[in-house]
């Protein structure tokens, strides 16, 4: 998967701050939320303001690059199974799942550019590749829908990725969402139940109170 910004080799120990940073950045955002600052990313990291500026212009590329580093890490590896599968139709949902796990466990990431998601068109393009590819063999193996597009499954995996802010982080919440797009998407509906339900964090149950009129949401476990 390619960088989100193009580098020139890095000496050992400018690549070792590097990482360092990246390490810090996934921690900070991790405990912090994403309004952490650039300065405690630094000190937790052990190096510089300065240090972490030579390497990174300002937070969003410093976000990029761990949530780039992550799909490397954990849905790269659930591609190349996926490609080498012959179900193509079972290989994609196992991507889209990957997908989800790396969102829910980096919540806080995506919230540092919440309302800039085209940022993330950078360290996704070999990812949309190999969907395409999925999705391809599935159609010709009359698995998945003839008459889905990439357009309709990049607006798909978009949707999905947007049901994160609407749990905790980490939560696996995102498999009942998951399971009802692999309904939408297969030739024939699976005969299974659907993913137990999770309710929404009480946290955005909760509006502004106004007296006589419930609160926001609160129909809804």
């Amino acid at each position: 998967m390619d960088l989100a910004v193009a580098r020139k080799p890095l000496r050992a120990d400018a690549a070792r701050n590097v990482d360092k940073i990246i390490t810090a950045a996934r921690e900070c955002f991790r405990d912090f939320g994403p309004d952490v600052p650039l300065q405690t990313i630094a000190a937790t990291a052990g190096v510089g303001p300065a240090t972490l500026f030579r390497n990174f212009a300002d937070k969003e590329e410093l976000v990029l690059a761990a949530l780039n580093r992550q799909l490397r890490l954990t849905v790269d590896p659930v591609i190349d199974d996926a490609l080498a599968d012959r179900d193509a139709a079972e290989g994609l949902l196992r991507v889209i799942e990957a997908i989800m796990a790396a969102a829910s466990d980096n919540a806080n990431l995506l919230g540092a550019v919440a309302g800039r998601r085209e940022l993330l068109t950078g360290i996704t393009g070999s990812l949309i590749d190999s969907i395409g590819i999925l999705l391809g063999r599935g159609q010709g193996q009359g698995t998945l829908r003839t008459d889905i597009s990439m357009t309709d499954m990049f607006r798909l995996l978009a949707m999905l990725i947007g049901v994160v802010d609407t749990m905790e982080p980490g939560s696996d919440a995102w498999r009942r969402p998951v399971a009802l797009i692999e309904d939408a998407i297969r030739s024939e509906r699976p005969h299974r139940p659907l993913p137990a339900h999770v309710p929404l964090p009480a946290s955005q149950l909760q509006g502004p109170q106004v007296p006589g009129i419930p609160p926001r949401g609160s129909r809804l476990s």
